[in-house]
């Protein structure tokens, strides 16, 4: 099938074309519209569902805009002023509307006669949303989404300075590549100090959080946080124990490669121990690479490696950057992170990310590029709310580009070693990865299982589980002040909590594409697209299904995967070395 990236934005029918979201008052009467309207017939209801769909993707393109303009700048203060107005004045006297419509729509009969191969999983979602819509938490969420984007205000404003330079904390970590130990040893130190001076804000933010989430859970009937984002996240393919099995897993199957990984690092720099501050480093007279200069740079070599992919994936981002959808540079303000956000209306999405030109730049800006297709494959989909996929499947998205791509590589290099060197790195990260995924999953089960623990014990515990999966071949002597409180560098503990283990999930069925690709490149392209342009119209499994993978967490399945990226890792790694 012929996909084209000539995206056009959804034609209004319900709501004026030249209306804006200012204010609630403004809102209202198309809610009470939806509301109020009879629906006596199949066709009526679907004319419906379209009007609620076209009010979903204006407001929804409204409040992305809001909250990517206060990441791109967070020191502007009506930037923020404009989330918080969003998240505080507007998005809660929606809710109880939302809900109404959730109602509505399920108690019709007329919902009985819509097809459920295409409305089955939308429909499942709506009663999940009555079952847990609770009028007291309606002030509790809009002040944790206050609250979260408190994390990207303090982060933001971190940088170290360095000979008289001032850096970003993503452009000093530029450094920790360099050949001179000494340097590297002094940036890591300026880093996690600059870290440290904000250790307490971030422990009490992160408190509030806790609080605010468990009261959230216990309003609408759960035992604890973590159960009730269970089921607000959709999570209907798989429970905790499966998490605790993954856990499992990664200590046995992964951990092991992973020392193995840092020891040949340490004998390739002929060091008596590896410290953290050498992880990214290479020996002496080997440059770091450095795969582009700027911003721009970046876009167009990732345009000219997607074009060798697939010209369609190329020509999305092409009209990404005719549409001015990109914010790459590191510079201060900016919010830490990198991310693409989709934009429901006019359907090509925006990259945000806080490029340094390093190589984990072009990882990441493949990584977001893959997001961004799904998002072009997901908008010719009739609903807003189809487009709404689960993140597991988002997460296959982009982790299958980063691996896909690689063949494609050599735009951002100019000779065979650089090139090799950028892939062993790339795998190198695809398997030394799932540990920290599995650290910072456990660790929030164990928060929202304990909510009411001291600074003393999140601490402690984190301590426990962070020490349970750093590899053996890393020397952290003395470090522990800085490894305590090393969990607040994860913003999704503080923006989207829970949402984490899906990177481990989606990369065991990224490592499954990639295995396709790698036998049939056509094939695997093609159900790659496929899958992304279902949405969220299918179930998770039926997702991974159409992509021809198996949806699992079993050990064998990631033990499996694990010895097939290792063996590829062998291939790019100099003969010598294994």
């Amino acid at each position: 099938m012929n996909y084209s990236a000539d995206i056009q934005k959804l034609p209004r029918h319900f709501l004026p074309e030249d209306f804006k979201v200012t204010d609630w008052a403004g809102l209202q009467p198309y809610f009470e519209d939806l509301v109020n309207r009879n629906i006596d017939q199949r066709d009526a209801l679907e004319q419906w569902l379209r009007d609620l769909s076209e009010l979903e993707a204006v407001v929804g393109e409204d409040a992305a805009w809001r909250q990517i303009r206060m990441t791109c700048d967070t020191e502007n203060k009506a930037l923020e002023d404009a989330f918080t107005f969003f998240v505080t004045q507007i998005q809660p006297p929606m809710q109880p509307y939302a809900d109404r419509l959730n109602r509505k729509l399920v108690e019709s009969p007329l919902a009985a006669e819509l097809d459920p191969a295409q409305y089955g999983t939308y429909l499942r979602s709506v009663r999940k949303s009555i079952e847990l819509f609770r009028e007291a938490n309606i002030p509790l969420q809009s002040e944790t989404s206050v609250l979260a984007q408190q994390y990207g205000v303090v982060t933001g404003k971190m940088s170290i300075e360095l000979d008289g330079q001032e850096y970003t904390l993503q452009q000093a970590a530029k450094f920790l590549e360099s050949p001179d130990r000494s340097l590297r040893e002094r940036v890591y130190f300026k880093i996690q100090e600059r870290r440290m001076q904000d250790k307490d804000t971030l422990n009490d933010m992160y408190t509030k959080l806790v609080d605010l989430r468990t009261q959230i859970a216990k309003n609408a009937g759960f035992d604890n946080y973590r159960d009730y984002k269970f089921v607000e996240m959709g999570r209907f393919d798989y429970t905790k124990e499966d998490c605790f099995q993954f856990h499992e897993a990664v200590k046995t199957h992964v951990l092991p490669l992973v020392d193995f990984i840092y020891d040949r690092k340490r004998q390739k720099l002929a060091l008596p121990n590896l410290r953290p501050w050498d992880t990214e480093a290479e020996p002496e007279g080997i440059k770091p690479l450095t795969p582009f200069q700027t911003g721009d740079e970046l876009v167009n070599k990732t345009v000219d490696c997607f074009r060798k992919l697939d010209p369609f994936f190329a020509d999305c981002l092409v009209k990404m950057k005719e549409m001015n959808r990109f914010d790459l540079d590191s510079r201060k303000g900016k919010a830490p992170g990198g991310y693409n956000c989709p934009l429901e209306e006019t359907g090509a999405p925006f990259i945000f990310m806080n490029a340094a030109g390093q190589m984990s730049d072009v990882t990441t800006m493949v990584h977001e590029g893959g997001h961004a297709i799904h998002s072009f494959l997901a908008h010719k989909l009739p609903l807003t709310a189809f487009k709404q996929y689960p993140m597991e499947i988002a997460e296959v998205a982009s982790m299958a580009m980063e691996l896909m791509s690689m063949d494609y590589w050599d735009v951002y290099f100019d000779n065979e070693e650089d090139l090799r060197r950028a892939r062993e790195h790339q795998l190198e990260r695809v398997i030394s990865i799932f540990p920290w995924i599995a650290t910072i999953d456990k660790f929030q089960h164990w928060v929202y299982e304990n909510p009411t623990h001291t600074l003393d014990e999140r601490a402690e515990n984190w301590r426990r589980i962070v020490n349970d999966y750093t590899s053996l071949s890393i020397d952290v002597t003395g470090l522990e002040e800085f490894r305590k409180y090393s969990w607040q560098r994860q913003l999704h503990l503080y923006e989207v909590p829970f949402y984490y283990i899906e990177y481990g999930i989606a990369q065991l069925g990224a490592i499954g594409l990639w295995k396709q690709f790698k036998e049939n490149r056509e094939g695997a392209v093609r159900n790659y697209t496929n899958a992304l342009s279902l949405g969220g119209t299918k179930t998770l499994p039926e997702l991974y299904e159409a992509a021809g993978l198996k949806f699992s967490l079993s050990p064998d399945h990631i033990a499996d995967l694990m010895l097939f990226v290792n063996e590829e890792l062998k291939n790019v790694t100099h003969p010598q070395v294994h």
